[in-house]
Formats: structure tokens, sequence, C-alpha cells
């Protein structure tokens, strides 16, 4: 029991994104514009999670980043596209800003998961997007839906040009995140 303990205490919770801190202003900018009639937890960093891996024990997170050294890939550029939610209308869970193209992103996503496989599940129905909110309760489902059709998201550029490994510890105040390795594209 004592060794299940300590092992369970060495894990972390890790998972590979690309940050998108760098429009943080914008991102910010249109948190305030969503609607005040939901309980809003907002984001308080930005970036796009290509895989979330779990809690992983130390041995797995250094088999994890000698894999991810491999991934090659030439940097692109994305743009801020819409408003989105998750899970449906609903049952609304987050309010996100979706990217394009996508198809450079799925393409990295990909093979990152692929190159990932013998250590991780594949992800399912990924959905190029980076969080804004989590949504707790909306008050009036078609208002808040309605007032976040209304929202209109410039086309922010931005250019991608690494990934990292980050390390996620859940604190009462909300995640704290740590880059553990980034891995330069091109």
């Amino acid at each position: 029991m004592f060794k299940y303990i300590c092992l369970f205490a060495a894990s972390m919770r890790l998972f590979i994104a690309i940050d998108f801190n760098e429009l943080g202003d914008y991102f910010a900018e249109l948190q305030q514009l969503l609607p005040k009639n939901a309980k809003l937890s907002l984001t308080k960093t930005f970036h796009l999670t290509l895989k979330f891996l779990g809690e992983v024990q130390p041995d797995k997170a250094d088999k994890t980043i000698n894999i991810l050294k491999n991934i090659k890939s030439e940097p692109f550029s994305a743009f801020t596209d819409s408003i989105g939610i998750f899970p449906t209308e609903n049952y609304i869970r987050v309010v996100w800003v979706g990217l394009k193209p996508e198809d450079r992103i799925l393409e990295l996503q990909n093979r990152i998961d692929e190159s990932l496989k013998s250590l991780f599940k594949k992800e399912k129905d990924f959905k190029a997007h980076i969080t804004l909110a989590r949504v707790k309760y909306p008050e009036d489902k078609k208002s808040f839906l309605q007032q976040l059709k209304n929202i209109k998201v410039e086309n922010k550029k931005i250019l991608i040009k690494d990934f990292r490994l980050i390390k996620s510890t859940l604190t009462p105040k909300g995640p704290v995140y740590e880059d553990l390795e980034v891995f330069e594209l091109g």
C-alpha cells in the first residue's frame, strides 16, 4: 500500500498543447463580452490542447518527451475564427474560440497522437479550440446562446512555431501550468 501511495504522489497531470498567451489580451477582451446570465469560470491562460495525457509517472513522461522530440512539422499560421460551445446547446459546459484553417493543426495533432499510441489512448473527436470559460449554469440557455452568437471574433493571426508538454497542478484557485518541455517546429 505504501509503495502505491508513493508512486501516485510522484505522478504528474500532463497534456500537450500550443501556447496562445500571445493573444491573451484579445481573449480577455472576448471574455468581457460573454453573457452575464451564467456562472462562468474564466480561463486565465490560453492554449490549444492537442492531447490530454492525464496522470503520468516520471518514467513514462521521459519516454513521452523522447518520442515528442522526433515529431517533425514546419511552423504555420492559424487565425481565430468564431465562438462555440461544448458539448451541446442543451448542455453548455465550455465556451471556446475556434481556429482556422484546421488542417495543419489536425496534422500536428495526428502526428502526436500516432507517435504516442503505444503509451496513451488515441484522442476522440478532436476540435481545434481555445477555451475562454467553463460554464456552471446559464440561467436562460436561449438568451445565453443568442448573446454568444452576437460576439464577433476578429481574424487574429498567430504563428505556431512550437508545442509544449505541460504539467497541470490543480489548486483551489485554479490550475497552475508549467512547461516541462518545448518542442520547436521546423
